[in-house]
This record gives structure tokens, C-alpha cells and sequence, in this order.
């Protein structure tokens, strides 16, 4: 259980400290395209055989498949709405101003760029809160199953807390851009940090005990989440924003995820 709270504080660390240098720094906007593309790397590496494989040798490819196929649906479908409430009050704006994920103004965080309507008129700081509470819930889930049953997991925690931060830092860069207080901001991040160490948690004790079968299903469900955030959220704007450099970032992220996975 101490482990599990320990693996559980470090991941969530990460959307307290992209909190904090959200509301408190810019960055180059290429900088944060590259952190985007490295945390996509790791994820894949993660959702592959941290997730989806185990999701499979636990309850077969049709409860996993099935259940990647949900976590994707659900997943897309509450992004959408996410990414709609995130554009509140900006239909003045051209809609060609919105490529990839309203949700995820990268402006809003960049050094010398304006932030966009969608971060100031509307709540994309909140939207991108609760998408990050939607992929971190199950996602924690399935690191606190890995732990229980001390079959590693340090491959899906890099990922987590890698992707975390960008969600975290873009996010509070928005909510400044709104006016919210640094407070206010850094206090949002943090409630949702605890809730995701108490899923890592939830995750290494009543779930972990559970059949295999039913494990399968989280395990599944997350991986839906994450290949879907994936190509609806950080790959899009990392290849916008980025260039040809987050080939380089999506790739290095892999590679150190596949070698935390062996450890």
C-alpha cells in the first residue's frame, strides 16, 4: 500500500508542478509541442503493454477488445463536449481559429503568443481539468492493478506523469488567461491530484483482488482512453505546433518507456 501511495503521489506531482509553472511561466511554444509529442511516445509504449496486453492475457481479445472500443467511445464523445464547453461564448470566431483541441490552448501557455478566444472567453482551462480527470482515473486505475499484483508498472507511471504535466501546465495557462487567481488554479490541480493517488490506490487494493476477468475491463477501458486522447488531443497538437523536431520527441518518449517496461 505504500508503494502504491508513493507511485500514486508521483504521478499526480506532475499536474501540481505543470500547475505552478503554468500560472507562473511561458514557455516556447516548440518546447511545449516536443514535451506533448514525448509524453505520446511514452503513452503508446504504456497503453501497448501495460494495458491493452495485460487487458488481454486476463479476459481474452474480445472483453479487451470490447472494452478499449468503450474507453474509446467515451472517451471521444465526452472530449467533444469538453471541447464545445471549452469554446463557450467565442462564436464570433472563425472555426478555422480551432485546430485539434479547443481544450488544449497551447497559446495560452506559450511565450509571445496571445492566448486564444476559446481560453479566454470560454473554459478551456476547465475542460482540460476534467479530460485530464477522465484519462487519469482509469489510467491510475490500471498503475495501481500493476502494483498490487507487483508486476512493475514504472513504464505506465513515466507515461502518466509525463502527459500529465503538459495537460496540467496548458490548462492553468488557460485558466489564468480567464482571470482565475493563482490560488484558485493551483488549488483545482491540486484536488484533482489527490483524487488520482486515491485511484492508484483504490486500483493496488479492492481492485487488484479482484478475477482476472473483471480486471480486464479497466485495463481495457484505459487503453481505449488513452490511444483516443492520443489522436484526438496531444499527437494533433504536438505535429501543429511542433514540426518535424517531435518526430525526434515522439520517439524518445517510446523508447524510454519500452525500457522502463522491462525493468
Amino acid at each position: 500500500m505504500a508503494t502504491s501511495l508513493l507511485y500514486g503521489i508521483v504521478t499526480s506531482s506532475a499536474l501540481v508542478l505543470g500547475g505552478v509553472i503554468g500560472v507562473w511561466f511561458q514557455l516556447p511554444k516548440r518546447v511545449l509541442a516536443i514535451i506533448l509529442s514525448f509524453a505520446a511516445g511514452a503513452l503508446v509504449t504504456a497503453l501497448t503493454f501495460e494495458l491493452f496486453a495485460e487487458a488481454y492475457e486476463r479476459g481474452g481479445i474480445w472483453r479487451a477488445a470490447g472494452g478499449l472500443l468503450v474507453g474509446a467511445v467515451v472517451f471521444t464523445t465526452l472530449s467533444a463536449l469538453l471541447d464545445r464547453w471549452a469554446q463557450a461564448g467565442s462564436t464570433s470566431v472563425p472555426a478555422d481559429e480551432y485546430r485539434g483541441s479547443a481544450k488544449l490552448d497551447t497559446d495560452a501557455a506559450a511565450a509571445g503568443h496571445a492566448p486564444a478566444a476559446a481560453s479566454t472567453r470560454g473554459a478551456a482551462g476547465l475542460a482540460l481539468l476534467a479530460a485530464a480527470t477522465l484519462d487519469g482515473v482509469p489510467e491510475n486505475l490500471a498503475l495501481g492493478v500493476a502494483l498490487g499484483e507487483g508486476s512493475g508498472g514504472l513504464a505506465l507511471l513515466a507515461a502518466i506523469f509525463v502527459s500529465n504535466l503538459p495537460e496540467a501546465l496548458v490548462g492553468a495557462a488557460s485558466m489564468r488567461a480567464q482571470g482565475m487567481t493563482r490560488a484558485a488554479i493551483i488549488g483545482l490541480w491540486g484536488a484533482c491530484s489527490v483524487l488520482l493517488v486515491a485511484a492508484v490506490v483504490v486500483g493496488a487494493g479492492p481492485l487488484s483482488g479482484s478475477d482476472p476477468e473483471t480486471i480486464s475491463l479497466p485495463l481495457a477501458f484505459a487503453s481505449g482512453a488513452v490511444i483516443a486522447a492520443l489522436a484526438d488531443t496531444l499527437m494533433p497538437e504536438a505535429f501543429e505546433h511542433g514540426g518535424p523536431a517531435v518526430a525526434l520527441g515522439t520517439a524518445a518518449g517510446f523508447v524510454l518507456s519500452f525500457v522502463l517496461s522491462l525493468a
